[in-house]
């Protein structure tokens, strides 16, 4: 691939989070939102060597929610952030390396509750970035 040539993508993908420990967790890739979202329980906020942090637990495995990897992160932000549904809500937001494919960089993620939708993650356009082109007749395609 040359630097002008941008990898295509589908509307699901699977990505790794290393950081967090997840070596693969499928994600639902939506050019509409802005920042993408974790489905996450159990947020607590803490401090940590004097760094205000964030722990919470996920589910990497959608079709099995007995499986829990407890995480934590410094916060990057505190945003309000207004859902597809059109409320609004007040979300943190951690900063960590996502690798999809070959490629590996780091992203925002907010920490939300999206127990109501069918993946677990959403992965937004500032992830995307310049890195992608999104085709949403194709899924799995970095697979």
């Amino acid at each position: 691939m040359t630097k002008k040539q941008k990898a295509i993508i589908g509307r699901l993908e699977t990505i790794a989070l290393p950081e967090l420990a997840i070596a693969d967790i499928q994600v639902r890739v939506d050019t509409g939102a802005k920042t993408s979202s974790l489905h996450v329980d159990n947020i607590v906020k803490f401090k940590k060597n004097g760094k205000i942090m964030v722990r919470f637990d996920l589910h990497p495995d959608a079709y099995n929610v007995d499986e829990i990897v407890s995480c934590e992160a410094p916060i990057h932000d505190i945003r309000r952030v207004k859902s597809s549904n059109g409320t609004s809500e007040q979300r943190y937001v951690i900063s960590t390396p996502v690798q999809l494919g070959e490629t590996l960089w780091p992203i925002e993620i907010t920490l939300t509750d999206r127990s109501d939708m069918s993946y677990l993650m959403l992965f937004g356009r500032e992830a995307i970035g310049t890195k992608f082109l999104v085709d949403p007749s194709k899924v799995f395609v970095s697979s």
